[in-house]
């Protein structure tokens, strides 16, 4: 029988009272305002209806290695969590705790019962999404674990100094596992733990606590402080609901609870909660509880009239006034950005918002609000070409909220789209551009604007030699998502077949600005460069001239545009090929430009230059454009070579 300790050697509560632990009374308090304490699961369904103990992550037990030795492997870093990796959780905190006894003047040794042992699991996985600390199961397999090795070592059946020295860590984890702390002081290491940041180790400590006595509501409204520092908030709400369950006067947890649901935008319960919190609460916070329930009523009567302006306002003023945790708000912003053609502002939303298990987010925002926040994660998935993604995520929506018709929308457009980019991918790889054009312009029949469809279509028309269409497609695309790499070396690359130099080169350029240092693009630069200055050069040397006369003709934009844009006057005749013959314009042409050798006379067949026909805003052929350092100046008929005549000779007498 163990001889039992002496009283001056027993761990006694703290009495230290931080600010974070005070209750206003316990469950045991007999104050005469405490309302009689409900069953658990009546007050339950009165504070928190989706907020149970069941509503959240599953524990993950971590498998013991077989051996019958404990390994323990140094690794590098500040802080005692890296310093006994594959020892975990148990010993961090034990060895925090032995340090805490040496503190209070005690380290003796008590022999403690394996319920008293603590979880056994690397500490990282508290914020791991499904690791929620369930110490019920945990300790058990950890007690079982240590004691299969303590016996191990008893054996003691390995003789050389290699196992001798492996059994050393193993001792001492069998001892530290046999300390038994108070929960109060247990409690006020987690406070400690939480004044200096370290929220994952706090939560521990607070679990330890619980396991100790899960009576207590403060316990349990710390941890709810720590699981909120930790991002952890559905967490939180289900200790915070425990808490005041235990203790209905507990000002501070009331007030804690109330904080909470206002980030996860639940208005209605945030006010309720204030108002529970009595002395706790502060002046502003029911009105601001209520300017969020304003937005939150304004945002949701945009999103049913798609003012989708409004939404974005109002989704934005939401988040301001405190729902900076709230999904659906995220996901109204986001839809709103998607409805307005900013498909790259709406993916970058999703990635700022807060992350929730499906399960528990269903559990307790409902089936119909996440449904609509999984179709909306769906389509922005769809714009942004994560199409296998955006399938199940459409899919779990609809099976959330089968009546909802934006959810069964999402779902069939994701397949949808998803089903054309399969099949027009494939047909691109057997080179049958064509059909794969087609295929991808089905898919664009579900979603106009889907910039990875429009990307893909214009990859066939530059194989078909559709530049003009493929340029199209890429505007199309880039207007959607600006950064798009793939669609801007696309234009630049078709813009070079149509010797468009000088926009090939803008294109080539930013491109560089995103991804500095690629060879390819820097020689694809390079030489549009040289293409361009060739082209200039040939046209201000007259290489580029019909017969004798010093008629320039036009072959691409940026030659055209190169030339009115120097100093001094230019004439432009748009004429059709079909009737270059028997056009009389051009004799006349011919002779202005031996005429007035300082004016720069120009000649634009439009069915070669069709970009050129709808830029100038010709309507009929013959015609003249009279142009003065880019700008035109005076369009003349084709027919009224008088007129024209009279133009030019008034700006060289000027």
């Amino acid at each position: 029988m163990p001889m039992p300790m002496p009283t001056s050697l027993l761990p006694t509560p703290s009495v230290a009272a931080l600010v974070l632990t005070r209750s206003p009374c316990s469950a045991t308090s007999s104050h005469p305002t405490c309302p009689t304490v409900p069953p658990k699961s009546a007050l339950n369904k009165m504070l928190t209806p989706h907020a149970t103990a069941t509503c959240y992550q599953k524990p993950i037990v971590r498998k013991q290695p077989p051996s019958n030795e404990l390994s323990v492997k140094t690794v590098p870093g500040p802080g005692p969590l890296k310093r006994l990796q594959s020892n975990g959780l148990t010993a961090e905190l034990e060895s925090m705790i032995h340090d805490h006894q040496r503190t209070k003047g005690s380290s003796t040794l008590v022999r403690a019962s394996s319920g008293n042992v603590m979880l056994y699991g690397n500490l990282g996985n508290i914020r791991a999404p499904g690791a929620v600390t369930t110490n019920h199961h945990l300790s058990k397999a950890a007690a079982a674990a240590a004691e299969t090795r303590e016996n191990a070592n008893n054996d003691n059946a390995v003789s050389n100094s290699s196992s001798s020295t492996a059994i050393e860590p193993v001792m001492s984890m069998c001892r530290a596992l046999s300390r038994r702390l108070d929960p109060e002081e247990l409690k006020e290491m987690g406070n400690d733990e939480y004044s200096k940041g370290r929220y994952p180790e706090a939560i521990a400590l607070y679990d330890r606590a619980i396991s100790s006595d899960p009576q207590v509501a403060s316990y349990h409204s710390n941890k709810a402080a720590a699981l909120m520092r930790h991002g952890l908030l559905l967490d939180a709400v289900a200790e915070c609901t425990e808490a005041v369950r235990l203790d209905p006067c507990y000002s501070r947890a009331h007030h804690r609870l109330a904080t909470l649901h206002l980030r996860l935008g639940e208005a209605e319960k945030a006010i309720r909660y204030y108002k529970l919190a009595k002395g706790e609460t502060k002046a502003n916070d029911i009105s601001q509880g209520q300017a969020l329930q304003s937005h939150l009523n304004k945002c949701n009567e945009a999103h049913r009239l798609k003012d989708w302006h409004t939404v974005l306002k109002e989704a934005e003023a939401a988040v301001n006034s405190g729902a900076d945790a709230a999904p659906q708000v995220f996901a109204y912003q986001a839809e709103a950005l998607l409805m307005t053609h900013k498909q790259e502002e709406a993916d970058s939303t999703l990635i700022d918002a807060p992350k929730y298990d499906i399960d528990a987010s269903t559990s307790f925002f409902g089936p119909c609000t996440n449904a609509y926040v999984l179709a909306v994660q769906a389509q922005v998935n769809i714009a942004a070409g994560r199409f296998e993604d955006a399938v199940k995520l459409a899919q779990k929506a609809a099976r959330l909220d089968p009546s909802s018709k934006d959810a069964n929308a999402a779902a069939q457009k994701a397949l949808a789209v998803a089903n054309a980019r399969s099949k027009g991918n494939d047909l691109f790889k057997a080179s049958k551009f064509g059909e794969a054009c087609i295929a991808y312009g089905e898919g664009l029949d579900h979603d106009a604007h889907n910039a990875i469809l429009l990307c893909n279509r214009a990859a066939c028309r530059s194989k078909l030699g559709q530049w003009e269409k493929a340029i199209e497609d890429c505007n199309a695309a880039l207007n959607m998502r600006p950064s798009y790499t793939k669609a801007r070396l696309r234009r630049a690359d078709c813009n070079s077949k149509l010797e468009r130099w000088a926009a090939s080169i803008e294109d080539y350029e930013n491109l560089l600005d995103h991804v500095p240092g690629d060879e390819e693009i820097s020689k694809a630069l390079t030489e549009a460069q040289a293409k361009l200055k060739k082209q200039q050069e040939a046209a201000l040397s007259g290489m580029i001239n019909s017969g004798d006369s010093h008629l320039i003709r036009i072959t691409a934009e940026d030659q055209f545009r190169h030339i009115i844009m120097s100093s001094g006057l230019s004439v432009t005749l748009f004429f059709s090929k079909q009737s270059e013959a028997s056009n009389p314009s051009l004799p006349l042409m011919e002779q202005l430009c031996k005429q007035y050798p300082s004016i720069n006379f120009l000649k634009v067949d439009v069915e070669e230059n069709a970009s050129l026909k709808k830029s100038e805003s010709v309507t009929s052929v013959p015609s003249f454009n009279v142009y003065k350092k880019g700008s035109i100046i005076k369009g003349v008929s084709g027919s009224d070579h008088h007129q024209l005549e009279s133009t030019v000779r008034s700006f060289t007498t000027n």
